[in-house]
């Protein structure tokens, strides 16, 4: 349902629906669409908006999704490198359970490093053709 939401925002010029749009567009109850705009806001991939004059809410994506989205799975993945070393501290790196923690640290820290690196590709190319505009 969050994937559907989000496509449903995605694929609409202004970027932005009201839960009732979603509702209809969707096909499914409110309280699916009111579960998946909660994890989606928790996530920072969608925004919450006012409708001017009134007291209904539209939910709004924009651009920086992508970038919001991995901003939070490099944090994520930061605690769980930092909470896969501790257990490899303390279980110790010869112990099954302490390799396996030591892996998975691992591979964290260089999937990490390798989103930083797309991330600031992503920067530099994005600057290169706004300034070819």
């Amino acid at each position: 349902m969050m994937a559907r939401v989000l496509a449903c925002l995605l694929v609409t010029d202004s970027g932005t629906l009201t839960a009732a749009d979603l509702v209809q567009r969707l096909r499914v109850s409110p309280a699916s669409v009111s579960h998946a705009v909660t994890f989606l806001e928790q996530q920072g991939m969608i925004g919450r908006e006012r409708v001017p004059g009134g007291r209904r809410v539209r939910y709004a994506v924009d651009d920086e999704v992508w970038i919001r989205s991995t901003l939070a799975a490099l944090q994520m993945n930061d605690v769980l490198a930092a909470a896969s070393q501790r257990a490899t501290e303390v279980l110790g790196a010869a112990t099954p359970a302490g390799a396996r923690f030591e892996s998975s640290g691992a591979f964290l820290l260089l999937l990490n490093e390798a989103l930083h690196n797309v991330m600031e590709q992503w920067r530099q190319n994005r600057a290169a053709r706004s300034a070819e505009r």
